[in-house]
């Protein structure tokens, strides 16, 4: 368990700085020809306002505890160049349903908020088994 919380706590630490240089990249300046829509892109304000235990819906647990874990599997693959894994990390927290701001907000608050961390740890510790359940069941 305490592995998974170390594990948890390192891969927001790792995800963040490249939620930065996402935000940044998504903050570039508008050209002429791009829509009103994109040029308009202010933060919403549950984005930037700090998560609580009470603020994290059960279901935004699951999406921060699947894309935890696949950004684990991200930052450990020596397979892709460093330059290419903040990209991929942003994308993986976007496939899990959370924005890159809700994603860290989220990552920040479960450092101080035990309740949170406690539920992020169960979702992360249930999501594995079923990953390695359903694995291990297959075999004879």
């Amino acid at each position: 368990m305490k592995r998974i919380a170390i594990l948890l706590a390192g891969t927001t630490l790792a995800f963040a700085p490249a939620a930065m240089a996402q935000d940044a990249s998504q903050t570039a300046p508008a050209t002429p020809d791009a829509p009103a829509a994109q040029q308009a892109a202010p933060a919403a304000p549950a984005a930037t306002a700090p998560a609580t235990n009470a603020t994290v819906s059960d279901a935004e647990v699951g999406q921060f505890a699947t894309a935890a874990l696949e950004i684990e599997k991200i930052r450990k693959d020596t397979a892709t160049p460093e330059a290419d894994k903040g990209a991929k990390m942003a994308s993986a927290a976007s496939s899990a349903g959370l924005t890159s701001e809700r994603f860290n907000a989220i990552g920040q608050a479960m450092q101080s908020d035990t309740a949170l961390n406690q539920r992020i740890q169960k979702a992360a510790t249930d999501k594995m088994a079923a990953a390695g359940g359903g694995a291990a069941a297959k075999q004879p």
